[in-house]
């Protein structure tokens, strides 16, 4: 699932070169903007720096000058859109039902950038073949979203400690729809409202969880 919600696994000592120039830093922006389109289209394994290099009028060594290797690059990819993300989100993450409603209104944003979902989509799946890259990111995120996701519909439920894995469930029950939505999404925009699906889970969920508080008599 595309959410900004998330921490981010930590990045190893050599990370990308820090341009001192305007210029080199705007470079540096254009290569992720580049390789970033480039990644969604084709995926991590048949994307080639050569045709990152090209599409952003350098040489590999170029590339490789500010990114050192293409796994870097796909790196750094990822946490450029998680850190467009959190700016967005603002300096507070919403707790309980309003972390939820901010799983809808992720969903509802979702839409309007295509770009951002394929390239979620796309390596998110990538991600699961042997000596991936980014297999580390998409296990910390998922962990990270399943935490957070348990811990918004416990607070929003109120449940007690020992229903505590129902909670666990229903967490893994929302990002199966959200991300599954995005792929149906991508293949037939037309077809697929991904906020209202997303609402309507949510809302489902949150009944089967606490009737008392969400159920329909507690309607109005």
């Amino acid at each position: 699932m595309s959410n900004q919600s998330v921490s981010r696994p930590a990045r190893g000592p050599a990370g990308p070169r820090t341009p001192r120039s305007p210029e080199a830093r705007q470079r540096q922006q254009d290569i992720l903007a580049i390789a970033m389109d480039t990644f969604a289209a084709r995926g991590y394994n048949n994307a080639s720096l050569a045709e990152i290099a090209d599409r952003v009028g350098l040489t590999q060594a170029g590339v490789l000058h500010y990114f050192r290797s293409k796994a870097l690059l796909l790196t750094s990819v990822l946490e450029l859109r998680d850190q467009r993300d959190i700016e967005q989100l603002g300096p507070d993450r919403p707790q309980g039902l309003d972390f939820l409603r901010h799983l809808v209104n992720t969903a509802l944003r979702n839409a309007e950038r295509e770009g951002i979902v394929r390239l979620y989509a796309v390596l998110s799946a990538e991600s699961v073949t042997d000596d991936h890259p980014a297999q580390d990111y998409f296990r910390d995120r998922y962990d990270g979203l399943r935490a957070f996701v348990a811990d918004a519909l416990r607070e929003a439920c109120e449940l007690p400690a020992d229903r505590a894995e129902s909670a666990d469930n229903a967490a893994n029950a929302i990002i199966a729809v959200m991300d599954g939505l995005q792929v149906q999404w991508l293949l037939a925009p037309e077809s697929v409202d991904m906020a209202a699906s997303t609402d309507l889970v949510v809302t489902s969920l949150l009944a089967t969880l606490a009737p008392e508080r969400f159920g329909p008599h507690t309607a109005g």
